[in-house]
């Protein structure tokens, strides 16, 4: 009864939104990337940068905000690398993202030293403020004002249906399909492929960037290795969504629940292994991918390099 009272309860609820948020944040990066036909593995080195990227920046300046866009300009940096390596020098796509998320893990632990005198974390700094809706006293009035009174959770409703819409109900949208499924024929009919393919990758970055921002300032300091798996989780959700922004955001949600459900699990004192919750969201990608759960088609350039030449 404990357990169910927890799941079902407001805080619950709360908990599973804000761990939700970096999740959907890289897989909306994610999708846009891969949709263009770049298989961007380094979502991970990404969010790594860009929560170290808002951290440096708030301590350097003192404004969060100051911060999160350092943290977004560290996520494109990043971003663009990968889309170098990948598009200009036509690299394998897997190797670029794993050697950048390796480089990454290597380069904030230097900066961490060189800034912060420490191989573990950073200086605590601001975060994120939260603005009062309703006057606190209950349950209801704390869940919305922090839900709807944080802004990063806002933008990130706000950035998942923007996503869907550019996507799908725009001309850019339809290039960037074109990019990602035919780029012999986008090619034909004038669309700079690479071009494209950069452009989207950037915007990958700045959105991954903003995971780490979240991270980083929702935390208030950068720990060494925080991004914790969460591109690579981001990339299963693209996948588990179909490579659609609303599908991801809702696999982010399985993700962000099961992890909620296990710390509920353990606060309650449960003898249900949390390992269980754990592999639960994965093997419902793997489902999805073998074809059980509907048919889940990958853009049928993903992973392929164009020679414009």
């Amino acid at each position: 009864m404990a357990i169910l009272n927890g799941i079902f309860s407001l805080a619950f609820l709360i908990q599973l939104i804000r761990i939700s948020v970096p999740y959907v944040l890289a897989a909306m990066g994610g999708v846009f990337s891969e949709r263009s036909g770049v298989t961007n593995i380094a979502l991970e080195g990404i969010i790594l940068n860009g929560a170290f990227g808002s951290v440096l920046g708030t301590y350097l300046t003192g404004s969060p905000l100051y911060g999160a866009l350092a943290g977004v300009i560290a996520g494109m940096l990043t971003a663009l690398l990968h889309a170098v390596i990948s598009i200009r020098f036509r690299a394998d796509q897997i190797i670029s993202g794993v050697a950048i998320n390796l480089l990454s893990v290597g380069l904030t632990k230097f900066f961490l030293k060189i800034f912060f005198d420490s191989s573990s974390n950073s200086s605590r700094v601001e975060g994120i403020k939260v603005f009062q809706i309703l006057p606190p006293g209950n349950g209801f009035s704390d869940m919305i004002n922090q839900l709807v009174g944080n802004p990063m959770i806002m933008l990130t409703l706000f950035i998942v249906v923007f996503s869907h819409i550019i996507i799908f109900k725009t001309v850019f949208g339809l290039r960037l399909r074109a990019v990602g499924e035919h780029p012999e024929a986008a090619d034909t009919l004038g669309i700079r492929v690479n071009v494209m393919r950069y452009v989207c990758v950037i915007i990958s970055g700045a959105l991954a960037g903003l995971a780490g921002v979240w991270l980083g300032l929702d935390q208030h300091q950068f720990t060494d290795g925080m991004s914790n798996g969460r591109g690579f989780i981001a990339i299963a959700a693209v996948i588990f969504g179909k490579w659609n922004p609303y599908g991801a955001a809702l696999a982010c949600l399985l993700f962000g629940g099961s992890e909620a459900l296990q710390i509920t699990l353990q606060s309650s004192g449960s003898n249900i292994p949390t390992q269980f919750i754990q592999m639960i969201p994965y093997l419902l990608t793997m489902i999805a991918l073998a074809g059980f759960i509907g048919k889940s088609t990958s853009p049928a350039a993903l992973g392929k390099a164009y020679d414009e030449d």
